[in-house]
């Protein structure tokens, strides 16, 4: 079931650009001389949208999960979530890390990956993790997509994983963590809710597994949701995936500050 939908209204910062839009056409329209000031408002106000909108946690373009709730941030709770898979050579050795410790963690899905390794996926579900939305192609043009562009990536998505899984995804993470304002509604209809994070490693981004746990570790914290990744991921020198090396020494030090791992739905479950 999904959480409970909520009537779209926009934030403030949409509903202002909105309303400046709509003075500046106005504006024009009674002042037509003043066309280049009229253009330097718009580009000006679509400028800092485009810059907010690639500040992953951000909540200027709409509601957007960054922590786990109070609640479960009272309890000791991390959420471990992992991107970009499956991967069929990475993914069950996390599978097996995440086992030996008894953790469950959110695989953040893309939908074409999952067509071509399905089994994988219902062997992620069958270990007891959750499986959501990561889009169906994560185009790396995501956040310049219109309204229906963002229905079709998250809609095929959805319904690839329901198939595959038996579980209708109830969270959904941009690619990069990237959008425009047009996503928030999109969310709204397909009853789906934007998560980003509140630690990660750019564990996509450099092979050096210790600077990797470095900015993990140094920010641990209770309530926290880590972002690692499974697909895509860096190498190291002897081309071991680095979210490999780095599990086992983050998954210590959770412990060791007496944190419990959940996924995103066990946290929100009692809202």
């Amino acid at each position: 079931m999904h959480l409970i939908q909520y009537l779209w209204q926009g934030t403030q910062f949409v509903r202002a650009s909105l309303i400046l839009h709509g003075l500046v056409v106005f504006a024009t329209l009674i002042w037509p001389d003043q066309w280049l000031t009229s253009l330097i408002l718009i580009a000006s106000n679509h400028l800092i949208i485009a810059i907010v909108g690639m500040l992953p946690r951000s909540t200027w373009l709409g509601n957007n999960i960054t922590r786990l709730p109070d609640t479960a941030t009272q309890r000791q709770e991390i959420a471990l979530t992992i991107d970009d898979g499956p991967d069929p050579e990475v993914t069950p050795q996390v599978l097996d890390l995440l086992a030996q410790h008894d953790i469950a963690a959110t695989f953040f899905i893309i939908g074409d990956k999952a067509l071509r390794y399905p089994e994988l996926c219902k062997e992620i579900v069958r270990r007891g993790h959750d499986i959501e939305n990561h889009t169906q192609s994560h185009q790396h043009h995501f956040a310049f997509l219109g309204p229906e562009g963002f229905k079709k990536e998250l809609q095929t998505a959805q319904a690839t994983l329901t198939f595959i899984t038996g579980r209708e995804p109830m969270f959904f993470r941009a690619p990069a963590g990237n959008r425009n304002p047009f996503l928030e509604p999109v969310l709204n209809e397909l009853g789906l809710r934007l998560v980003s994070w509140s630690l990660r490693g750019f564990d996509t981004q450099t092979g050096n597994v210790e600077r990797v746990k470095m900015r993990l570790l140094r920010s641990l914290h209770a309530g926290a949701i880590v972002l690692l990744h499974d697909g895509n991921a860096a190498r190291t020198q002897s081309q071991s995936a680095v979210i490999l090396e780095v599990l086992p020494a983050f998954i210590q030090a959770a412990k060791t500050a007496q944190l419990r791992f959940v996924t995103l739905r066990q946290a929100h479950s009692s809202l």
